[in-house]
């Protein structure tokens, strides 16, 4: 049985495809000792793993502080997280043996304290992976586009950082790539080939594993008898950015009084009092049980998230896909180019183009028939038990 150091400080989405890899690991025998926020601590705990957190609001307003306008601000971010999550990760570990590190591909250090450690280190992407050379890209159109007076200051604090950590630690940090896509000899990507963007250019340390989904405890006080035997319409901007009142309004308008039955799901920031009278055929919810009503949905209005866009393709259910930020424009076009659904960008948004835009998806087949054929390309990649599988593989041969 070997101990694993799993670093993981993100958000749902970089939590969610862990689950299952890491009830998995437990399953056969590997021993987990996951890092992550406290608000996680519950359900990594139920599968099995011995949890230890990091102070979440410390890590936020670091990550913050470095900017968030431009891309290599956001990796000045990143380091500026290593004196909240280094010095807690090494001194609650302190004393004890690891045989490998995994951590996530975005958020954690991860890639720093493996180096730290001297201990083999496997990367967990639950983005769109990023090699050097399309990294490359992104960074040659920030100093494309960037004026040297505002490019000089943020190089020379990504400097001074690196140079401030390497020193401290005795590890090596040699470009903006290796803080903000942590590479590994081993990196999982939780998608497929085909729905990764140039899935071919990626050399083979990059197991598209698939959808890492597994079953999650159903939350109660939903009844899913209720949306049986109905023409579903299932709408959720994700857990990060619901606060859209004026949206949610604007589905009313798009949905209300129709044959459609729909479930809307508006998180916590905002009350279903906020949004006045809701028509009689929506259902308005803080949270329903995802993956339980995507199996019973015909139509799934999201934002573009990776979970959600996977969980909604992996279930054979088309997308309208409504991006908000961070890569949901790039799921969008993905969406869009397997035609699975449609992409629409929120600005331009009207209540007649988005119930246009749903009637158009459901009356026609083909996006039907192209989700199954996405979602079934999904279920035989192989999920958290595929990387799994691509762990102990790897583990086996260094250990």
């Amino acid at each position: 049985m070997a101990r694993v150091l799993f670093i993981n400080a993100g958000s749902e989405g970089h939590i969610n495809p862990t689950i299952g890899v890491v009830q998995e690991l437990v399953s056969r025998g590997e021993e987990v000792i996951y890092f992550c926020i406290e608000a996680f601590r519950e359900r990594i705990e139920k599968v099995g793993a011995t949890v230890r957190t990091l102070d979440d609001q410390k890590f936020i307003k670091a990550f913050i502080s470095g900017g968030r306008d431009y891309l290599l601000q956001r990796i000045n971010g990143l380091l500026l997280t290593a004196d909240i999550v280094i010095p807690s990760v090494l001194e609650q570990t302190e004393g004890e043996h690891f045989d490998y590190v995994i951590h996530d591909s975005m958020f954690g250090c991860g890639r720093m304290i493996a180096q730290i450690l001297k201990l083999p280190a496997i990367s967990s992407g639950t983005t769109f992976a990023e090699n050097r050379e399309s990294f490359d890209k992104m960074l040659e159109q920030f100093n494309k586009q960037t004026p040297v007076n505002i490019a000089k200051p943020i190089y020379d604090q990504f400097q001074s950082l690196t140079d401030t950590i390497m020193e401290q630690y005795d590890i090596e940090i040699r470009s903006p790539y290796e803080v903000y896509c942590n590479p590994a000899p081993l990196t999982l990507v939780y998608t497929t080939r085909e729905f990764q963007p140039d899935g071919e250019a990626f050399d083979p340390s990059y197991k598209f594993v698939g959808p890492s989904i597994a079953a999650r405890s159903a939350q109660t006080g939903f009844d899913l008898p209720v949306i049986q035997g109905k023409e579903l319409i299932y709408i959720s901007l994700g857990t990060v950015f619901n606060q859209a009142k004026d949206f949610y309004k604007l589905c009313f308008e798009a949905f209300g009084d129709t044959d459609y039955r729909v479930v809307l799901v508006i998180g916590d920031k905002v009350g279903v009092s906020d949004l006045g009278e809701v028509p009689g055929n929506f259902i308005v919810k803080n949270y329903v049980p995802q993956m339980e009503v995507l199996q019973r949905t015909n139509l799934f209005i999201t934002h573009g998230g990776m979970n959600s866009a996977h969980e909604g393709l992996y279930f054979g259910v088309p997308l309208i896909v409504i991006p908000q930020s961070a890569d949901q424009p790039i799921v969008a076009e993905q969406v869009a180019r397997l035609e699975a659904g449609i992409a629409f960008p929120m600005p331009s948004l009207t209540a007649n183009k988005l119930r246009e835009a749903a009637n158009q998806v459901l009356s026609h087949s083909s996006f039907k028939e192209n989700v199954v054929r996405v979602g079934a390309s999904f279920r035989q990649s192989g999920g958290y038990r595929q990387a799994v599988d691509e762990i102990l593989k790897f583990t086996a041969n260094i250990l």
